[in-house]
């Protein structure tokens, strides 16, 4: 069978199973895979696995938890957690009582937590001690003083009870409630609650160009999603993921944790990344399929150059979510064979990837493509050319549409598109165009085969002297220098020009090159008025960046003027 063949084999066996679409919630498609396989591994770590039974019995043991606590329906539970088996357990345990789960990013700190915890009007919060050298019951202890019995107080009025997962070695705090108070025992079945329809999860925007906004999914448009991207990368049964992308994310939540209940597989969640575990992980845990960003593809890719290893059971790799050199894909192919490798595009307002590139396509769709709109089977929308997210490009200022072929903004329509974001009517006003479309805030090309190519944001490009400069067109041109692994090109203030590009590279303490020499490199490659009249040399933890690696370019700005300004 050709590699094509197979897919298509896939895609078919996909359809038997589901001939057409249910909508349904994330706890019942739980529940009714447990019923189809319920001794198959579902959730695996480095110390134990948890078969599909046992996590829909721990889902409803903290439900009932949950319920004694006093959150009901509609309730929102917010989740501070790490990708530990507890965290799938709540999430399935809050949609299985009708409530809805506020993931937040646990590297935020105490005003970043206070803020999406107040917008968000969360009435539970379930927290580990700490992670990552960040203790956040002493933020707790800052923003709401005897939150271990009071809940938020003054600061978080709709805080009432906080439970905490420990994940240090040290007993937990005398008067706080462990989550394993919520592990009530109780196996005996939940009323179901909760409407498909209904919004199962508030997610909180990383904020590339300003600040977060709680994203609201529902249930149907999560599970249509997930099961696009089994159905898209034609997943086969039983496939095993592993990936260190949080779960408060969507790219870990939905290309990985929801999108393996499709089939029935299994997801193996890493605490955080590193490429040395991360191959060992593959071997161990016989993983099939990994999720990954250019940034850690590029880290494993270093690793097996220094430490050689076959790839042994991996067939599948997802590399997406932030700009990808052109040579990590023959890099890729060099390093682990015949593994299928797809890229995407998508954003948490589209509920996860809206393109994708098939698994076999020629290797210049990765070079030169985002992927195409996503195939999604039965999960589409007959109504929308069968879609579940349906692009155009159209010029910003105008909004008018734009032919196939031409560079303009992307905007989006269809079910797998937010309504809109929580508590922000004014926001979600100006998300939308006159005729429905979300305004992406992405500049892209969209070609006749419907392969979506990125070139920036709206709000990254910049115009110097007038003319249209877009960053990445820049930033291309500086990565092909030898010395160059790094840049991320900013626009600052300039009194005769309206605005001029900084080149941010990342370099060690003593840089090879000089700012000199890089702007020497780029005036033959680039017209004049998009050459970067600045050049500073960051570390690469001076870069923010979202949680999908993807640069946070309105803060590297600021960086770059305060850098700028002490020069």
């Amino acid at each position: 069978m050709s590699k094509q063949e197979s897919v298509v084999a896939r895609q078919q066996a996909l359809e038997c199973r589901y001939p057409v679409w249910v909508a349904r919630t994330l706890d019942r498609v739980l529940a009714d895979t447990a019923k189809v396989w319920p001794d198959r591994e579902f959730v695996v770590t480095d110390h134990r696995s948890f078969s599909y039974r046992e996590v829909d019995e721990w889902a409803t043991r903290l439900a009932h938890g949950l319920l004694h606590a006093g959150i009901g329906p509609g309730d929102h539970v917010a989740l501070v957690m790490a990708n530990y088996p507890e965290f799938v357990a709540l999430k399935f345990a809050i949609s299985r009582i009708g409530a809805t789960a506020v993931p937040i990013n646990f590297l935020n700190r105490r005003d970043e937590l206070a803020y999406v915890l107040e917008q968000s009007d969360a009435r539970c919060l379930v927290t580990m001690d700490s992670f990552r050298n960040l203790d956040y019951l002493e933020m707790l202890d800052q923003l709401a003083p005897g939150w271990e019995r009071a809940g938020g107080g003054a600061r978080l009025p709709a805080l009432e009870s906080v439970f905490v997962f420990p994940t240090s070695t040290s007993s937990l705090r005398a008067g706080a409630r462990p989550l394993a108070e919520l592990d009530s025992g109780n196996t005996a079945p939940v009323a179901a609650a909760a409407d498909p329809r209904a919004t199962a999860d508030i997610i909180y925007t990383s904020g590339t160009t300003g600040g977060p906004k709680g994203v609201m999914l529902s249930h149907d448009m999560l599970l249509r999603t997930a099961y696009g991207s089994a159905y898209g990368r034609a997943f086969e049964d039983g496939r095993r993921i592993l990936f260190a992308m949080p779960m408060y994310h969507v790219y870990g939540y939905v290309e990985g944790l929801l999108a393996a209940l499709m089939v029935g597989g299994a997801v193996i969640p890493q605490l955080q990344f590193d490429p040395v575990q991360t191959l060992r992980a593959i071997g161990e845990h016989r993983a099939s399929d990994i999720l990954l960003i250019p940034t850690m593809t590029l880290a494993l890719l270093d690793e097996l150059e220094h430490q050689p290893c076959a790839p042994g059971s991996l067939t599948a790799m997802l590399s997406s979510g932030g700009k990808s050199p052109p040579e990590i894909w023959d890099r890729i192919a060099a390093a682990f064979g015949p593994v299928e490798v797809t890229t995407g595009y998508g954003m948490t307002e589209a509920t996860a990837s809206a393109t994708v590139t098939r698994p076999d396509d020629p290797v210049a769709r990765l070079r030169n493509s985002n992927g195409r709109l996503r195939d999604v089977g039965v999960a589409g929308d007959p109504g929308n050319g069968g879609k579940l997210v349906a692009y155009r490009v159209v010029d910003s200022a105008s909004g008018e549409e734009l032919p196939r072929g031409s560079l303009g903004e992307l905007r989006m329509k269809g079910i797998g598109v937010t309504p809109g974001y929580y508590n922000k009517p004014a926001e979600t006003a100006a998300a939308f165009d006159a005729d429905g479309w979300f305004r992406t805030g992405d500049l892209g090309i969209l070609d006749d085969d419907d392969y979506i190519t990125l070139m920036g944001r709206t709000k990254e490009s910049y115009r110097c002297g007038g003319e249209l400069v877009l960053p990445l067109e820049v930033e291309q041109v500086l990565a092909a220098h030898p010395a160059i692994s790094e840049v991320h090109v900013v626009a600052v203030p300039d009194a005769r020009m309206g605005e001029v590009g900084v080149a941010c590279v990342v370099a060690p303490s003593q840089p090879p090159v000089s700012e000199t020499e890089l702007i020497e490199f780029c005036a033959p490659r680039l017209a004049r008025f998009k050459v970067p009249k600045h050049v500073i040399f960051i570390r690469l933890e001076q870069v923010p960046v979202t949680a999908t690696g993807r640069p946070r370019k309105f803060l590297l700005a600021e960086l770059a003027q305060d850098l700028l300004a002490g020069q």
